[in-house]
């Protein structure tokens, strides 16, 4: 476990301990079997083994739940709440006719406050929140770790997390049998064949577009690491995004195109002459097999560039 995990069960007392990204000591009378997430934790959870009695979704997300953000949450039947900072007194008795929560799972940007939920309403369910960080400060093993470590402490069994949580992509949902050393390397091999360019972006409507600074999205930032040649967007306000034209993005002649493809993303207005287009789900479940699926896709639209 890293140093900030610190997950415990006594078989003898039932007390169960977990340490999470804020640095929130959390301490329970049992382990935990009863936990309300947000989407992109739940479907984590769901590929370790960790089935959510129910999830919520962000301030960008509807009533209904998204595809793409939802891996295998859809087909296991999990129940979808809403969003996040929305619910209410209404959610509150929904989830104690699920039976009640026991803890509840969100993730982090900032390393101090949960990014989809109030923490008043964890504290109105009688559940411990779980914050885990999904920041471009942390690598993406490291996320994915972690991830893995709640799993771990929740009761999931060994070598769970490698089934897909394919974020609504089938091509990666086939990927059933991938691991992320497999994937990664499937990426490094592709990468070297060739000299794709690669540009990834969020659409915003037919004049804006909002493009993805590499660093600072753990899944580019890893892709990078493996060879794979990001376009940068260049200078300009905004940490995570440029914000601009389509005509400028068309203009960095990108020969594969990572596209947003969540609900509250629109697809890609124009694209370089010959591009290739692959959906990119920003928040793609901290899953090994979500990540495996994923880089697969990728691996596969570079060598059909090279």
């Amino acid at each position: 476990m890293s140093d900030m995990a610190d997950a415990s069960t006594d078989a003898g007392t039932g007390g169960w301990g977990f340490t999470d990204d804020r640095g929130a000591a959390l301490t329970a009378g049992r382990r935990p079997e009863r936990v309300v997430a947000y989407v992109r934790a739940g479907a984590a959870l769901l590929d370790l083994g960790v089935r959510p009695v129910a999830v919520y979704g962000s301030g960008h997300d509807g009533e209904l739940l998204d595809p793409v953000k939802a891996g295998g949450l859809a087909a296991a039947e999990v129940p979808y709440l809403g969003p996040g900072r929305a619910l209410d007194e209404a959610a509150a008795a929904r989830i104690g006719e699920l039976g009640g929560a026991d803890l509840v799972v969100d993730v982090t940007y900032d390393g101090k406050s949960p990014y989809a939920l109030d923490e008043a309403f964890a504290e109105r369910l009688g559940a411990p929140l779980v914050t885990l960080s999904v920041s471009y400060e942390r690598s993406l093993p490291a996320i994915v770790g972690r991830f893995a470590e709640l799993g771990e402490a929740l009761g999931a069994g060994a070598g769970a997390g490698r089934g897909p949580s394919a974020g609504g992509d089938e091509r990666a949902a086939g990927d059933a049998g991938a691991t992320a050393a497999d994937a990664e390397a499937a990426v490094r091999a592709a990468a070297g064949r060739g000299a794709v360019r690669v540009l990834a972006l969020s659409g915003a409507g037919p004049e804006q577009v909002h493009l993805a600074r590499p660093h600072a999205w753990p899944e580019l930032a890893r892709l990078a690491e493996l060879g794979v040649r990001f376009v940068e967007p260049g200078a300009g306000p905004g940490a995570n995004w440029l914000t601009t034209d389509w005509e400028y993005a068309v203009g960095l002649g990108a020969g594969l195109v990572l596209f947003d493809s969540r609900a509250n993303a629109v697809p890609p207005h124009r694209v370089p002459a010959g591009a290739a287009l692959v959906p990119w789900n920003p928040e793609t479940p901290p899953s090994a097999g979500a990540y495996a699926g994923f880089f697969r896709v990728v691996a596969e639209a570079l060598d059909a560039g090279a």
